[in-house]
């Protein structure tokens, strides 16, 4: 019998053997540093965060089977051991032949966008990704959104929102012509649609058209594992299959893929660039030679080659994967029971709130998303990722915000990281915070803006004393004291 059927949350499939104390934080303390950071938490010292759900990139907990091969890597600088057991384990589990380490997923994304766009040219996609669409733009491409229309509706509750919709994708062809579009970029999950998952069906037959117009496809496969469990889970045929399969399967309708191993992976650092085409592997070697370092580290230090090829091996197990997704279900469900407005159906990396629902009050123009993810932190010290206008950016043309139809605040849950008692924290404090909204009426303005990715580094000021105060009585002290 299965020993998760049928409790709300299951017991992990693992016990832990080491752990980081994290520091409370008084009410003061929060205001403090939320002004000194110019109300972006992303520049918060992270000692100042009680529950950081910034990111699940590189924030996870390694395995001692990780840590174990950390110690057994080999740092020889070209040809290390720990090189051709990541190239085996990608080769075994995502099925692509020829493979190039990066430091990280985005270090992948310059060196392919290198590779295949030139000024011109269109790339199409199932919705944006922040530094995947920079490097398209910096190399003179433009991204065009093909996913259904259905994914930018927060309430829809499909169960494939990150599919192509054909129409779109084929209208783009016939407008631009097929020469003119390097490669299709498809994300799996998406992240930026609240880590909505694409289903096989849909991208076999992204596969067929792309095929008759001799277009590639490239994967985003940072959290295809738990695409691959989705599509157990979702898709008619396939839940007797294993999630090892359902991952090959995947990648085996696709030409290459990007990847980020700090996320499905569980490493702290690390990534890689997989293709089938000889000739264009040869052009990323030569090329990360350059930005990266040899083709055999890529940046990246032999200990931390095995620790992601480690992480491969990990990813895959079914009682992981389903630990992994049923915790982000159960705060989900917590949020959603106390009429909190969230994106259905939920995904497997994070809760996204829709801040535009939580804060009707707050103009687009005055950053919603941005503004709660500030609210957040005063009243608790948890730190959330804004994914709307601010993620957004502005038009390169025009110059002009771009105001995407989702405006997300994303709770992103690092993997083996928490325990459910932090859940029932972060969801306490979202709930809190729901029932005080009427009090946040207005929001931020920029007081510094760079020119690229600018949700890292942007500073703001807030248009209200009520962000200055912070909600009305906040926990004095986070946690034990």
């Amino acid at each position: 019998m299965d020993p998760s059927a049928g409790v709300r949350h299951p017991a992990e499939p693992w016990r832990i053997k080491s752990v980081e104390p994290i520091r409370p934080t008084s009410a003061d303390e929060r205001r403090g540093a939320l002004a000194a950071a110019g109300y972006n938490v992303g520049l918060l010292p992270a000692e100042l965060v009680y529950i950081d759900l910034y990111t699940d990139s590189g924030t996870g907990a390694m395995s001692d089977r990780q840590w174990a091969a950390v110690m057994l890597g080999d740092e020889s600088y070209s040809g290390s051991r720990s090189f051709y057991r990541l190239e085996a384990a990608v080769r075994e589990y995502y099925g692509y032949e020829h493979v190039i380490p990066a430091h990280q997923g985005r270090a992948a994304e310059n060196i392919l966008s290198r590779c295949l766009i030139r000024p011109g040219h269109h790339i199409p996609g199932n919705m944006y990704f922040t530094t995947t669409r920079e490097h398209q733009e910096l190399n003179g491409g433009t991204f065009h959104d093909i996913i259904v229309d259905e994914a930018h509706d927060p309430e829809a509750d499909l169960p494939f929102k990150g599919n192509v919709d054909l129409t779109k994708l084929e209208r783009l062809i016939d407008k631009v012509g097929a020469g003119q579009i390097p490669y299709v970029s498809l994300a799996a999950t998406v992240n930026m649609a609240g880590g909505q998952p694409i289903s096989l069906a849909n991208l076999a037959e992204v596969r067929e058209l792309t095929r008759r117009h001799g277009i590639p496809v490239i994967l985003d496969a940072a959290r295809t594992v738990e695409n691959a469990w989705f599509i157990k889970q979702r898709e008619p045929g396939w839940a007797e299959r294993t999630v090892s399969e359902i991952l090959r399967e995947t990648c085996a309708l696709t030409d290459g893929a990007t990847m980020s191993a700090k996320k499905d992976s569980f490493a702290n650092i690390g990534g890689w660039l997989a293709v089938r085409d000889s000739h264009l592997a040869e052009q990323a070697r030569n090329l990360v030679v350059v930005y990266e370092g040899l083709h055999t580290y890529g940046g990246m230090a032999g200990r931390d080659l095995a620790a992601v090829a480690q992480g491969i091996e990990e990813s895959v197990r079914e009682d992981s994967i389903r630990t992994r997704v049923q915790q982000v279900a159960y705060l989900a469900e917590r949020i959603a029971e106390a009429g909190v407005p969230i994106v259905r159906p939920v995904g497997g990396h994070a809760v996204f709130l829709d801040a535009a629902a939580f804060l009707p009050g707050v103009p687009r123009e005055q950053f919603p998303a941005q503004t709660l993810t500030c609210a957040l932190y005063l009243d608790a010290g948890i730190r959330a990722t804004e994914r709307g206008a601010v993620s957004a950016g502005r038009d390169p043309v025009t110059g002009e915000n771009r105001y995407p139809r989702l405006e997300l605040v994303r709770l992103t849950i690092p993997r083996r990281a928490y325990t459910q008692s932090h859940m029932d924290f972060v969801a306490d404090s979202v709930i809190r915070l729901y029932a005080q909204r009427e009090d946040l009426r207005s929001g931020l303005e920029f007081t510094y803006e760079p020119e690229t990715l600018r949700f890292f580094q942007s500073r703001f000021q807030p248009l209200s004393a009520s962000l200055r105060t912070g909600p009305q009585d906040p926990p004095d002290a986070i946690g034990p004291t």
